[in-house]
Formats: C-alpha cells, structure tokens, sequence
C-alpha cells in the first residue's frame, strides 16, 4: 500500500469552455495526461492525496462529473479544498454526492491503514515569496474577487483563518495515530525552507510529511523543497510533476 499526491487537476468535464489550454500547449489534453500516468502509477490498494484545485465548477451539481471522473481511476482518494474550488460551499452538501472512493478534508482528518490524513487550505503570506521560480503570464481570467484576494490586510486575516482551521485539523487525529501526513493546498514553507507559522504548527503536532501544490508555470527541477525539522515537503502541483502522481509514503 503507497500513498501518491497530485495537486491541482483543474478539472472542467462539467462546464466545457474551461479547459487549461489557455495556459499553455502542456496543458493540451491534460486529463488524458492524469489518467495514463495514475494508472501506470497507482494500484486500487493505494491512496492519492489531491490538495485542492479539483475543478472549475462554480456549481456542485457541475462539479459531480469530475468527481465521478476521479471516483473511476484506482485507489482511494483524498482530497481538500483549493482556492479556486468554488463549488466547495458546504461540507456536508458535497459528501452527499461523493463517489466511493473519495473522502474530505476539512476541519477534521483521514484515517487510512494506521495513518492521519490532516490538512487546510492556507493561503498567501508575506513570510516567502515563490516570483524568482515562476515564470508569470497574463491571465485572462483576473477580476475584481482575485484583486480582493490579493489586499494584504484581507489576505491576512484568511491566512490566519486557515491557520486555525489546521490545527483544529490536526488536533482530531487520535494520540495513538504517530503517522502524521498533512496536505494543504498553498505551500506551507518558502523555498529555503525557512521556518514559518505553518512549519511550526506542523513541528507542533509531529508531522512527518506534507503534500501541496497551487503554484503554477514553476520553471523545471527549481522547487524541490525537502526535508526540514523531520518534515518532507512535497510539491505536486501536476504541470510541474508533468501530470503525474508523486510518491508520498
């Protein structure tokens, strides 16, 4: 049993209009990409850790065929919420149109063969900054809620938001559970691996490993973050993992 991440699928079989090739000529196809790869990859006794940024649905009823999508390829699957993931309203309205294989992550944790799955969405803070790693590109589709997003004092006040929701994450694993694997889906740690907010809450509840992703057109082989403290960061958003699910555990 092996336990995979893969960050960011932006799915969109639900809404046809919103595929990623505006991003780029690797985006072409890229559920094609996903699915080839995960099923090379992944045996149905696995589990996949999917930290945000599933689909661009607006609406949960559109988002059910991406759901069922991933509910198809092997293994039991994970997920939380990413910033784009605005279907996510309610907890309780999604599980009741989860497929199976799929679990949620929100304010609580995962438990799979003597492991905790924690996690939050976080979300921006001045502590690092990622421009020297991305190579920055026009989007078309920037408005009025991303330059909200983007206000300091309003960015702080979610960051810290989503702190809290961490830890109250992290304190539902039982003490007997001493495996401790987090997802969330901004990075949790700069590039130096300098110690943040987040990397002591992290220290604090003893976690071994933490998968992430959101960070998109990264130049190749720049962010291989590592291993901290006795925690292991692992970036997985997929256009940089080239559509392919990373190893975890």
């Amino acid at each position: 049993m092996t336990i995979w991440t893969i960050a960011d699928l932006h799915l969109s079989f639900g809404v046809p209009g919103k595929e990623m090739d505006l991003f780029g000529e690797k985006w072409k196809d890229h559920p094609q990409k996903i699915e080839a790869n995960w099923r090379k990859l992944v045996s149905p006794s696995d589990l996949v850790l999917i930290p945000g940024d599933i689909s661009w649905a607006m609406h949960i009823e559109d988002a059910a065929l991406d759901l069922l999508w991933i509910d198809t390829l092997p293994g039991t699957k994970v997920m939380i919420r990413g910033n784009h993931d605005y279907w996510w309203h309610s907890i309780s309205k999604v599980e009741k149109i989860l497929p199976p294989s799929i679990h949620l992550v929100q304010n609580n944790c995962f438990l799979w063969e003597g492991i905790a799955i924690a996690g939050a969405r976080l979300w921006d803070t001045p502590e690092y900054s990622f421009d020297p790693y991305v190579v920055y590109q026009d989007n078309p589709k920037a408005n009025l809620l991303l330059e909200k997003e983007n206000n300091p004092e309003a960015a702080e006040k979610i960051f810290v938001r989503e702190l809290s929701r961490l830890e109250l994450s992290l304190k539902s694993i039982p003490s007997h559970v001493k495996t401790r694997i987090v997802m969330t889906h901004y990075p949790p740690i700069g590039a130096d691996l300098a110690p943040s907010r987040t990397s002591a809450i992290l220290s604090k509840y003893e976690v071994c490993k933490v998968a992430f992703g959101h960070l998109h057109n990264v130049r190749a082989n720049t962010l291989p973050f590592g291993e901290k403290d006795g925690i292991r960061y692992i970036f997985s958003s997929c256009d940089y993992v080239d559509f392919t699910p990373v190893y975890v555990y």
